[in-house]
């Protein structure tokens, strides 16, 4: 009998140690990831994008507060976010102060569903489903967020244009709404990039292919999303269990060649999908897959 009874008994106290370190140690680990991007004409001088995403932030979260106004430290030289501020009605004025230094900085954001919806407990479960039915919560004030930011300088890119010449590099940028609500219109940006810039850059929250497919065939280097967590429960030796958009697993998180060059894109397409900063406060776990914002260095491509 004890031998019977000695494994369940050892499987729920690693079960219950596995849930209390991703609630309690890894949520807030906050980590800071690096990639160089190869899409600058060769010769400039590299270029440092700091990418903020899914902060999903509540009034009272003053660790991430603090982190997040950290990094400016870094000194980047351009900060990009992909939407998903918000986590509560209250959320606004504390995370326009944890975005004040970095607002000193030329800036540029898309919004996302949980910027315009207060999240809602749900079924885990249904994350395995294809097509599920989503259930929004109230209206956040997401006016105030945008603002906020675009009173600062910061380019409001959803379902927008917009240009920055930052050390002398002259970025196009696009970006859409969040697709996973249908409220992308990529028409309204839809066209050739700028072939005078110097780099070109989209954004999009949910990195759904038939958005990144878009952006690839109207000729942009470089596309940054965020939405999928990066999973936000990772096995060991698998990856995640889920994605949460059309996206394939391979490209849950970070940096990978979304498309190889074509006549569309002479330089191909490079994809970063943050695993972003939060989780929603109803699954406030992560395992295998920490907290993170990354900073991004745009370096020159090889010659020919």
């Amino acid at each position: 009998m004890r031998a019977t009874t000695a494994v369940p008994a050892a499987l729920l106290a690693t079960g219950a140690a596995t849930v209390a370190y991703a609630g309690l140690v890894e949520r807030t680990h906050w980590t800071l990831r690096r990639f160089d991007v190869p899409v600058l004409p060769p010769g400039s001088r590299p270029l440092r994008v700091l990418q903020l995403s899914d902060l999903h932030m509540t009034a009272g979260q003053h660790s991430k507060q603090a982190w997040v106004a950290g990094l400016a430290a870094l000194h980047p030289d351009v900060v990009i976010t992909t939407g998903d501020n918000l986590a509560g009605m209250d959320a606004v004025p504390a995370t326009l102060r944890a975005l004040e230094p970095l607002m000193e900085l030329p800036g540029a954001f898309v919004l996302a569903s949980n910027d315009y919806f207060a999240p809602r407990p749900k079924n885990p479960l249904k994350y395995f489903k294809t097509e599920h039915k989503r259930v929004h919560g109230d209206e956040l004030p997401w006016r105030e967020l945008r603002d906020g930011m675009t009173a600062r300088g910061w380019l409001d890119l959803t379902n927008h244009t917009g240009t920055l010449t930052v050390r002398g590099v002259r970025i196009a940028l696009a970006g859409v709404d969040d697709p996973h609500l249908k409220l992308d219109r990529y028409d309204d940006v839809a066209g050739p990039a700028d072939p005078t810039a110097d780099v070109r850059i989209g954004l999009v929250h949910s990195p759904e292919p038939r958005v990144l497919d878009r952006f690839t065939a109207d000729g942009y280097d470089l596309l940054l999303c965020g939405h999928t967590h990066g999973g936000q429960l990772r096995v060991p030796f698998y990856g995640a269990l889920v994605t949460n958009c059309g996206i394939d697993r391979e490209h849950v998180r970070w940096l990978h060649r979304w498309a190889e060059p074509s006549a569309a894109a002479p330089n191909g397409t490079w994809l970063h999908v943050s695993a972003g900063l939060g989780t929603s406060p109803y699954a406030p776990v992560r395992f295998a897959c920490p907290p993170e914002a990354t900073l991004l260095t745009l370096v020159a491509r090889t010659a020919g």
